[in-house]
Order: C-alpha cells, then sequence, then structure tokens
C-alpha cells in the first residue's frame, strides 16, 4: 500500500510539472503573439487617430497575466490554498450525489446492464 502511495503521488507530481512546462512553453508562444499584436495595434490606433483598436489590448492581456501567474507566478500556491480551505472547512460540498458508491450500487448496476444475467 505504502508503495502505491508513493507512486500515485510521483505520478501526481509528475503531471503537474508536465503542466507547468507546457504553461511555461505556451506563455513564449502567447507572449510573443501578444507583444507582436500590442504593438501592431497600437501603431495602427496611432495612424488611423482610432483608439478603439486598443480594446483587443485588454482580454489579451488578461490571459497574458493569466498564463504567466500559472507559469512563473503563485497561481498553483493559492489554488492549493483554497483547495485545502475547502477540503477543511467545506467538505460537504465534496460529497457525492447519493453517497458514496458501493458495491451494491454497482452489482445493480451491472444486472440492470446485463442482457445475460440469470438471477438466482
Amino acid at each position: 500500500l505504502e508503495r502505491q502511495l508513493l507512486m500515485q503521488n510521483q505520478m501526481r507530481e509528475r503531471q503537474t510539472a508536465v503542466q507547468i512546462a507546457w504553461t511555461r512553453e505556451f506563455l513564449k508562444y502567447f507572449g510573443t503573439f501578444f507583444g507582436l499584436a500590442a504593438v501592431g495595434l497600437t501603431a495602427g490606433a496611432i495612424k488611423k487617430k482610432n483608439p478603439g483598436l486598443l480594446l483587443p489590448i485588454v482580454p489579451l492581456s488578461f490571459v497574458f497575466a493569466y498564463q504567466y501567474d500559472m507559469g512563473y507566478g503563485t497561481l498553483l500556491q493559492r489554488i492549493k490554498g483554497e483547495a485545502e480551505n475547502i477540503l477543511d472547512t467545506q467538505s460537504t460540498l465534496l460529497e457525492l450525489p447519493k453517497g458514496p458508491l458501493t458495491y451494491e450500487d454497482l452489482e445493480k448496476i451491472r444486472r440492470s446492464q446485463s442482457k445475460f444475467f440469470i438471477e438466482k
């Protein structure tokens, strides 16, 4: 059991590391896109004297800030803290509808779905 718990924890850590690495890699590409878009939209707004062209920068900046916070900031730490808070103070939110699944529930479902099941 201890080995299984260690293995599950290692798998979780590796998946989290891959997620962070993916976010950091995505941030490089999105950051380049965001920079070019910001420069292009600013130049277009100045050239056409239309400040409305700067509006797309607002949602793009939110996406950029979120990705940066995920890859290099404290987002994961804040998520972990909030998850711990939910576990400690609001555990009723985690309850499954109709309670936890039991072996008897699974058997009822299996029997109802089985076309060839013969009750003894």
